[in-house]
Order: structure tokens, then sequence, then C-alpha cells
């Protein structure tokens, strides 16, 4: 990624892509930057294969469960 931001949200009763969308709004006010990408542990993907999110959203084991690691990446650029 060329810039990145890790969030933090341990609330069972907030579905992933709904995280993902407060992150991203929050790093678009806070960089000025519409983020692309989001990686997430595994385990926070569960059964699901694709999440509808206007983000590309990756699995990552250097991700701990509970943090999402979103910005820019410069493949997507």
């Amino acid at each position: 990624m060329i810039s990145g931001m890790l969030w933090f949200d341990n609330d069972p009763k907030v579905d992933l892509p709904h995280k993902i969308e407060q992150a991203a709004k929050y790093y678009k006010k806070k960089y000025g930057q519409t983020p692309d990408t989001c990686f997430v542990h595994p385990k926070m993907l569960g059964e699901m294969k694709t999440i509808e999110a206007p983000l590309d959203v990756k699995a990552s084991e250097s991700v701990l469960v509970h943090h999402l690691w979103i910005g820019v990446n410069k493949e997507n650029r």
C-alpha cells in the first residue's frame, strides 16, 4: 500500500461490511483520499467468499483479528 491506516473494531453487533464502510469514511475524512483496498484477517471473512464493498477486500494472516488495514494500494493506481 502507498498509504494505509490500521482500524480496530471488535463490536460483535456490527458486520464486517459496515466496519469497512466506517473505516473508509474516516480514512477519507482524515487523509482526503478514498481508500481502495482493505486487508482483514481470514477469520473475519468467515464463510463469506466476497463482500459487497466499494473497495477491494483481501485476506491476510499478517492483520490481527478485529483489525482492518485500509488504504490506497499502489497496484490499483
